[in-house]
């Protein structure tokens, strides 16, 4: 039986990707064999790796300005690149919002100066800095915020404004909604949450960041060598780049990121709106600063945690754990999770509220 799944990453995944994935399995394109079995260097795959850039260009309005790059390492390992690619200047600007926003800082400093120009401790990471109440020195290379803090549940409701290239984490968000993409310097993001599997991450990348950078860097993390192998210096993950581009396919029958702003935006409204009214579930987030894609939430009691959950997957919900370092409860409702899964849950959080409280 087939399960809402509410994990964080990997996350769960349209069911008619999966099918047509599973129906190709043994027999991709009239091959003989898996995807997996196809050379990445074949005209077939090669024909279906660019494919899924030009889908990945169409749905989110990519200009031709910019280099699409599918690269290994995810997410984190971007935390590295970006400093090794485009930090030239030797310093850059950060903001300070979370886990992914710590962890993206502590790896820049081994390359170049950080200067952490906001930092939201003070709320124990429950807010976003306000819309120009932080300054970026000129000097600065770029400057670079966490969308979307997964663990935390905390969301930017602006793009931040900067003389310098601005460079965005967009692993919890990306696809899930429109982007500018023109705003950007830099926009990367790990491919386990709303684009497929793990394995990848994609890198957005404006033309004149592009060919400076550190000698020491990698060949597979260096934006310049990649653009011009289309990614293939190295033997890529071909099933997630596969998949990435069926997920591609769906997003755009489905009616593209509109459709999924409209349909996430109603999910998160849903599950905020019964969580506000219950004196049982209480969200730590700053109103203004929610995350549509990831809704942490406490109960009255913690000492009911594990009865919720047990109850939970019983009733056909699964990864509802709070990360370690927030606790309680969090549903991660990304674009594959349908408004079905939100109404279960919450009649779920009803029903256990009515036998609990």
């Amino acid at each position: 039986m087939r399960v809402y799944n509410f994990s964080a990453g990997p996350a769960m995944l349209p069911l008619p990707v999966l099918e047509q994935a599973q129906a190709e399995l043994t027999d991709w394109q009239g091959s003989g064999m898996s995807v997996m079995e196809d050379s990445h260097r074949g005209k077939a795959f090669v024909a279906c790796a660019a494919a899924a850039e030009e889908k990945f260009r169409q749905v989110l309005s990519i200009p031709d300005t910019y280099r699409v790059l599918f690269l290994q390492g995810g997410a984190t390992g971007q935390f590295a690149a970006v400093p090794m690619n485009i930090g030239t200047t030797g310093s850059a600007a950060y903001l300070n919002t979370g886990q992914w926003s710590k962890k993206a800082i502590a790896e820049a400093r081994k390359y170049v100066s950080v200067d952490v120009v906001a930092d939201e401790a003070a709320s124990s990471y429950t807010t976003v800095p306000e819309a120009g109440s932080f300054t970026v020195p000129a000097s600065a290379a770029y400057l670079h915020y966490t969308p979307n803090e997964t663990i935390g549940g905390v969301a930017f409701d602006y793009v931040p404004e900067a003389d310098v290239p601005l460079v965005g984490d967009f692993s919890s968000t990306i696809a899930s909604r429109p982007l500018d993409v023109s705003s950007f310097g830099v926009v990367y993001a790990g491919t386990q949450k709303n684009l497929g599997p793990a394995g990848l991450a994609v890198v957005i990348v404006r033309d004149d960041l592009i060919g400076s950078a550190r000698p020491d860097t990698p060949a597979v993390w260096d934006y310049g060598v990649m653009a011009k192998s289309d990614s293939m210096t190295n033997t890529p993950p071909t099933f997630t780049w596969y998949l990435l581009g069926l997920i591609l396919d769906w997003i755009i029958a489905e009616g593209g990121v509109a459709e999924m702003e409209r349909r996430n935006a109603a999910k998160a409204e849903a599950l905020y709106g019964y969580v506000d009214a219950s004196s049982f579930y209480a969200n730590p987030v700053a109103r203004n600063a929610r995350s549509w894609m990831n809704v942490p939430f406490t109960l009255a009691d913690p000492a009911l945690d594990a009865a919720f959950l047990a109850g939970a997957q019983d009733a056909g919900m699964t990864n509802l754990k709070g990360h370690r370092s927030v606790g309680g409860m969090r549903a991660s409702i990304y674009n594959a999770m349908p408004m079905e899964g939100v109404t279960t849950l919450i009649d779920y959080m009803r029903e256990f509220e009515r036998t609990s409280a």
